[in-house]
């Protein structure tokens, strides 16, 4: 069984269509790069997914439980852990305040432990575990958004434009930590991205929408290699 599925999603905003009739399936321990161009319904399938949007028509099964109607924390806390585009930190907020907040559905006694792990992740985050949210720089909230959305255990991290204006040095450490976060806790990732050279090098998968519609999918390393795809989504 998949660990998400999704048939036939159609997601709308009044007359303006998010997605039409998306479909595909994720497993367990894998990474499925979504990509395509700024409105081409990414996001619309992870706030569907997590229960942030309705949608008219379609399913999403998680586990093969049907998540249709259950608000977001209830969606979280059947494993789904989000790092929102724009990173969303708690601005005034310390890091480990931030942390803390991502581990609200967790045991209280297990929330330390979990801090640990996610420092043991991002050096970086430990070193300015007092420090105001706010006043990190953008890679450093990059990281932060992400850690807090690993504090509830997730066994789905759905990542929303992670690389959004990130210096690239960045987003390759950001790329390596998540390799790392996906092979120790066997995550199953899905990972919505304009880069899309960046993601499916991280991907075993790819998704390419394009104005709400599945335009291709594929292995990730033949999607790479495919001069279509590179001409028509890759900038070569």
């Amino acid at each position: 069984m998949p660990k998400l599925s999704i048939d036939g999603l159609k997601v709308t905003y009044g007359p303006i269509v998010g997605t039409d009739g998306v479909s595909f399936t994720l497993d367990a321990g894998e990474t499925v790069a979504l990509i395509g161009a700024n409105g081409a319904g990414k996001s619309s399938t992870l706030k569907a997914v997590l229960g942030m949007v309705s949608y008219p028509q379609g399913r999403i099964l998680l586990d093969g439980t049907d998540l249709r109607g259950l608000r977001p924390s209830q969606v979280m806390r059947r494993g789904v852990g989000f790092s929102p585009e724009g990173r969303r930190v708690f601005p005034q907020l310390s890091v480990a305040d931030n942390l803390q907040v991502g581990g609200i559905s967790r045991p209280a006694g297990e929330v330390p432990e979990r801090m640990e792990r996610i420092f043991g992740y991002f050096p970086r985050l430990k070193e300015r575990a007092g420090q105001r949210a706010g006043s990190l720089s953008g890679g450093e909230q990059q990281m932060l958004a992400i850690g807090r959305a690993l504090m509830s255990k997730p066994t789905l991290l759905m990542l929303d434009e992670p690389s959004l204006g990130l210096a690239p040095v960045i987003v390759e450490r950001i790329g390596e930590v998540l390799a790392e976060i996906q092979a120790s806790e066997n995550l199953a990732v899905l990972l919505a991205e304009q880069n899309a050279t960046w993601a499916l090098s991280l991907a075993r998968r790819g998704v390419i929408l394009d104005r709400g519609s599945i335009r291709m999918t594929g292995e990730a390393a033949a999607l790479l290699d495919d001069s279509d795809v590179r001409k028509a989504y890759l900038g070569v």
